[in-house]
C-alpha cells in the first residue's frame, strides 16, 4: 500500500518487543493483546495494519471511530479515550471493549444503549493510578465501591481495569504505579461474579509497554511505534 509500507515492519518490531518483554517476565506472548492505537491516522493506515494481520484497533474519539470502524468491520474496535454519554449510542452496536468507564452516569447510558441493540457491552474501569488531576478515572481506593454500584445494570459487564502511568522517565515510578493497579486487579479478581470478572488489565503504551508487561499487563495500547509520528 503506497505510503504505508513502513507499517507492516513496524508492527512486526512491536510484536517482537512484546514477545521479548514477555520472555523476560517469564510469560507467554499469547497472554498479551496488542491494540494498535489508530487515532489521528487515516483509514489507509488502519487498512495497512489490518493487511499485516493486526486485529485490535483503538480510537480515542467517537467521530474517528465512526469513520474507520465500518471500513474494517472484521476488526475488534476499542474505545480507549474519554467517552461522553451523548456519544455512546454511536458505538454501542459495534464496539468490542470500552476502556474508560469512570462514572455511574456513563455506566447507565452504556447499559441503556446496549439494551437497545440487544448487547451486553464489555467495559474496563479507568483507574487514576498516577493521581494526576488532569487525568480521568476512579481513585484506586474507591474502585471496589464503584463496581458495587453497577450491579443493577444487566447490559454492562466489567471485565478488567485500565490505567495510565504518569509521563516520566523514572521507570521505577512507572513500574510502581502499574504494580499498584495489578494488585488491585488481583484483589478484585478474587471476588468475581458473572458480570464482574477481572480478565483484562490494560496498561502500557509505546514508551512503557515493556514495563507494563513485566508488571502483569494483559493488553498494551501502541500507536506511534506502529503508525509513525503523529502530525
Amino acid at each position: 500500500m503506497p505510503g504505508y509500507a513502513h507499517i507492516a515492519p513496524a508492527l512486526a518490531r512491536v510484536q517482537a518487543g512484546i514477545a521479548e518483554a514477555c520472555l523476560a517476565a517469564g510469560r507467554s506472548p499469547n497472554e498479551v493483546t496488542l491494540v494498535a492505537v489508530s487515532k489521528t491516522y487515516p483509514p489507509e493506515a488502519v487498512a495497512a495494519a489490518a493487511a499485516a494481520g493486526q486485529l485490535h484497533f483503538g480510537e480515542n474519539r467517537v467521530q474517528e471511530y465512526q469513520q474507520k470502524q465500518p471500513l474494517q468491520p472484521q476488526a475488534h474496535w476499542h474505545l480507549i479515550g474519554s467517552l461522553q454519554t451523548n456519544k455512546v449510542k454511536y458505538i454501542a452496536p459495534s464496539v468490542y471493549l470500552i476502556h474508560s468507564l469512570d462514572s455511574r452516569k456513563l455506566a447507565e447510558e452504556i447499559n441503556r444503549r446496549a439494551e437497545q441493540v440487544n448487547r451486553t457491552l464489555d467495559c474496563l474501569i479507568q483507574v487514576n493510578i498516577s493521581a494526576e488531576t488532569q487525568k480521568g478515572g476512579v481513585a484506586p481506593e474507591t474502585v471496589a465501591d464503584f463496581i458495587a454500584t453497577l450491579q443493577d445494570l444487566p447490559h454492562l459487564r466489567i471485565c478488567g481495569l485500565m490505567g495510565m502511568a504518569e509521563f516520566t522517565e523514572d521507570l521505577r515510578r512507572i513500574a510502581g504505579q502499574f504494580r499498584h493497579l495489578r494488585k488491585l486487579f488481583d484483589t478484585l479478581g478474587a471476588h468475581a461474579t458473572d458480570r464482574v470478572q477481572m480478565q483484562t488489565l490494560s496498561m502500557g503504551m509505546s514508551g512503557d509497554y515493556a514495563v507494563a508487561i513485566a508488571e502483569g499487563s494483559t493488553l498494551v495500547r501502541v500507536g506511534s511505534a506502529i503508525f509513525g509520528t503523529r502530525t
